[in-house]
């Protein structure tokens, strides 16, 4: 039997007002930049401070989410998405993975069109340095770390806050936006952003559970560094 998330009232603006601002204001001044630059200046290495820093980020970012809005609330993880799902559900999960990389294909070469290319700083540090200990790290940090944290932060809280509030199509295209927004520099990626983040808002509406949108999202992930590894 299909699912859905539940209507969540509980949650408050004061609540998305303390995380969003986490998110965009300290973590891109803290972690992202200051942090950033130490742990650089030690590894001299741009893929392992990315992935220390990328490490850190999740642990912020889920421990934030915790003590700010789950425990003052009295609420579990299962709140955010993190339950089981019917198996059933593989199904949908192989048919939005397959519609996700299709899309993202003909967004890359929409842009190609125009001028825009698909190389980043962070491709191009794991291009530089292809070794497998390289390509291990980076697929952990793409294809583990970023979707489990990302996915209970953009779908699991935001996606259901807004949604609550303003239905379905609403919440898929807010939480989407800032998801995409949290991704500049990287402006190449921008338009796959928003695209996946509106499938794994789909995802996590219609299956009750941040679980298949953790996976479609890793999955993709890991792809996208596999191709970029054989590139």
């Amino acid at each position: 039997m299909k699912k859905s998330i539940e209507r969540n009232e509980m949650w408050k603006w004061r609540d998305l007002t303390y995380m969003l601002f986490l998110v965009l204001v300290l973590v891109p001044i803290f972690i992202e930049t200051i942090l950033f630059t130490y742990l650089l200046s030690v590894f001299q290495n741009e893929l392992y401070a990315g992935t220390l820093n990328g490490f850190i980020m999740a642990i912020v970012f889920t421990a934030a989410l915790y003590f700010i809005v789950l425990k003052p609330n009295r609420q579990s993880w299962s709140t955010v998405g993190l339950k089981s799902f019917p198996l059933s559900e593989w199904k949908r999960i192989t048919v939005w993975t397959v519609i996700l990389i299709i899309v993202s294909i003909a967004l890359v070469v929409a842009m190609s069109f125009i001028g825009i290319g698909t190389e980043n700083s962070k491709t191009e540090s794991l291009q530089s340095q292809m070794t497998l200990l390289n390509f291990a790290i980076g697929f952990v940090s793409a294809a583990i770390i970023s979707p489990i944290y990302e996915e209970i932060f953009y779908r699991g809280f935001l996606y259901r806050f807004f949604s609550s509030r303003y239905g379905v199509l609403s919440g898929m295209i807010i939480s989407s936006l800032i998801f995409t927004v949290v991704h500049i520099p990287t402006f190449n990626t921008l338009p796959v952003n928003f695209v996946s983040g509106l499938v794994f808002s789909w995802v996590y509406q219609k299956t009750g559970s941040i679980i298949p949108s953790i996976l479609i999202h890793g999955i993709f992930n890991g792809i996208a560094v596999i191709l970029t590894a054989i590139a």
